[in-house]
């Protein structure tokens, strides 16, 4: 078969699957191969008009037919023709040297010693003239076989990090978490020790440091802040996280919590999440972040709370059902008693089915509760409402899950300071267990007719023995 005709047939093979397939990348490359079968079209029909030299007429078509045929058959070998995307197989740096050296092996056999003798010197003097530019792509050669990272890893080399966008010849291209665009030479990239987050896991884990009082055993400490990784929503449960000591410093008992997130991109979210609960989660319970200090210097203990703030807490729990049978004087007693806790918005209040002996009294802001796991809103309890009073009453697990609502200020009645004031306010119990059962033969209402029944005096008498049995009154 004369050459024209496989030069039209290998053109026509071409512009038939550049036709077919949808990838651009694919797409590229078969362009690429029909401009080189267009450039042996034209040299054959210089040969057929005998223009020019018609052997070297004749060789520059056969290797421009070799070439373009070589490209096709490698692009359509290894990409997929569907997908918009490169092999992850064969890279396309890896594509290129096959290519590279199948055509240098057909054009020696095509000019025979004529590519030898020239071949020698041009050697010399590219290689003299390309060293930085040979050593990048021999890099990237190394990085696309070994494949120690892949588009869309989190890396760090040197003092560069950032999400690996492409891996060309000469270079690596990440864009950092500020959305810098840097672009790391491979030779460099081959000669430093690459940090990959994103391998073997996905998830990554991250740390945050903080200082405790020396005054707070450490096993408090890392109750809360294990309370503070619970509430951070990119922290993941699984691995679980884990809180260690980090130093014995100057002012303060140094803590490290290491954690994992599903995101690197995210870390400096996750961290503020963290450290913002922790700060929220440290007022309540009353430890102390202590603040700097190079020289010794005294300081005044926190005063005890104003009697007028008592008086307020007073008032406010005059107003609540529960409670409006106490005198001014026990509504005082019984305020002097709580302990007032600041949440931050999002963070769990109590959860359900867990263990509490405790009501709480919203004094600021509002909560949220919801059903788990379905996470399903049931009620948003206002400024003045209340909720977790069976719990007080009765000791049972925590009926549902509540959350803050922006920041909470809430005011937390034990069972224990509730006993200490129905011992000697007589009536109290029984009171309490008929605001109780009504509340919640309410709520029985709401949610089905047929259940009325089983609010009456029985299910009363009932509570009222629960709540004596809890209190051991």
């Amino acid at each position: 078969m004369q050459l024209p005709v496989v030069t039209g047939i290998a053109l026509v093979a071409v512009l038939a699957a550049l036709a077919a397939v949808r990838g651009r990348y694919l797409r590229g490359r078969l362009g690429f191969a029909a401009v080189l079968l267009l450039g042996a079209v034209g040299f054959d029909a210089a040969l057929l008009q005998q223009v020019g030299d018609s052997v070297l007429v004749g060789g520059l078509a056969r290797l421009l037919l070799t070439g373009g045929a070589i490209v096709s058959a490698v692009a359509l070998l290894f990409n997929p023709w569907r997908q918009d995307r490169v092999s992850d197989r064969v890279p396309a740096i890896v594509q290129d040297v096959i290519v590279i050296a199948l055509f240098a092996v057909a054009a020696t056999a095509l000019l025979d010693e004529k590519l030898l003798t020239t071949s020698a010197v041009g050697a010399v003097v590219v290689g003299f003239a390309l060293q930085d530019t040979l050593g990048n792509f021999f890099a990237g050669l190394a990085i696309q076989v070994e494949k120690p990272f892949r588009v869309g890893h989190w890396v760090r080399v040197g003092e560069f990090e950032g999400k690996v966008q492409e891996v060309t010849w000469r270079a690596t291209k990440l864009i950092t978490k500020a959305g810098e665009f840097v672009i790391v030479p491979n030779s460099v990239m081959s000669k430093d020790p690459i940090l990959n987050f994103s391998e073997p896991t996905v998830p990554s884990r991250i740390e945050v440091i903080v200082g405790a009082s020396y005054d707070t055993p450490p096993s408090v400490v890392k109750q809360a802040l294990h309370e503070a990784l619970d509430n951070a929503p990119l922290v993941l449960a699984a691995p679980r996280a884990d809180v260690v000591i980090e130093d014995f410093a100057s002012s303060s008992v140094t803590y490290r919590l290491r954690f994992w997130i599903e995101d690197y991109g995210r870390d400096g979210t996750a961290r503020d999440q963290v450290r913002s609960n922790i700060w929220y989660t440290f007022k309540r319970r009353g430890i102390e972040i202590p603040y700097p200090m190079q020289v010794e210097m005294s300081r005044e203990e926190a005063s005890p709370r104003a009697p007028a703030r008592i008086q307020v807490l007073a008032s406010r729990l005059s107003q609540i059902d529960l409670f409006a049978s106490l005198d001014p004087e026990e509504c005082l007693r019984l305020a002097e008693g709580c302990q007032e806790l600041l949440f931050g918005a999002g963070e769990r209040i109590v959860r359900q089915g867990a263990e509490g002996e405790s009501m709480f009294v919203v004094l600021g802001g509002a909560a949220r509760v919801s059903l788990e796991p379905s996470g399903q809103e049931v009620a948003v309890i206002a400024r003045g409402g209340f909720f977790g009073e069976m719990s007080m009453l009765t000791g049972e697990p925590r009926s549902a899950t509540v959350t803050a609502e922006g920041d909470a200020m809430l005011l937390e009645i034990t069972a224990e300071r509730f006993r200490e004031l129905a011992v000697r306010r007589a009536g109290l119990v029984e009171h309490v267990s008929e605001v109780v059962s009504a509340r919640r033969a309410g709520l029985a209402e709401a949610k089905a007719a047929a259940d009325e029944a089983q609010t009456s005096v029985p299910a009363r008498l009932s509570l009222l023995r629960r709540i004596q049995k809890f209190l051991e009154l």
